[in-house]
């Protein structure tokens, strides 16, 4: 098998950086502004808000950061946070209840939300692969 060249190991890397960045910050964003954060998942009628919410920051932190390093639970948290950002579209940006010039803009956000939740099954399924290589005792170019 082919050993995996240093400028392929290094667009892994910085493809899991760049997924997992989007809830890295946007756990850290809701850790620190997390009284605005709970009033708007109040306002989207997610309850209870004050206990779903530090469910969602660890989710953000903890599963970014396996998504990040790419070793053991990475993929069981890709497929968590997809289902999470899946959940997102049906309060944040339920276009088909809006009016006006923003349903244009939700409408984005939607597809967008269902392109990364694509990216975290395929990156769930791939490093899954490499995972099962590797405790099977098989070559892999991903260690």
């Amino acid at each position: 098998m082919i050993a995996a060249s240093r400028p392929s190991t290094l667009a892994v890397i910085g493809g899991r950086l760049a997924l997992a960045s989007l809830f890295l910050l946007g756990g850290l964003n809701k850790l620190l502004n997390y009284a605005a954060t709970l009033e708007s998942m109040e306002a989207v009628g997610l309850s209870p808000a004050p206990l779903l919410l530090p469910i969602v920051i660890g989710l953000e932190l903890i599963g970014g950061a396996l998504v990040a390093v790419g070793r053991r639970g990475a993929s069981p948290a890709a497929l968590a946070l997809a289902v999470f950002t899946l959940s997102t579209n049906l309060f944040f940006h339920d276009f088909w209840n809006m009016d006006g010039e923003i349903v244009a803009l939700e409408l984005s956000l939607f597809f967008k939300n269902i392109s990364i939740a694509g990216g975290l099954v395929f990156y769930a399924a791939v490093i899954g692969r490499f995972q099962r290589a590797a405790e099977a005792g098989k070559p892999s170019n991903e260690r």
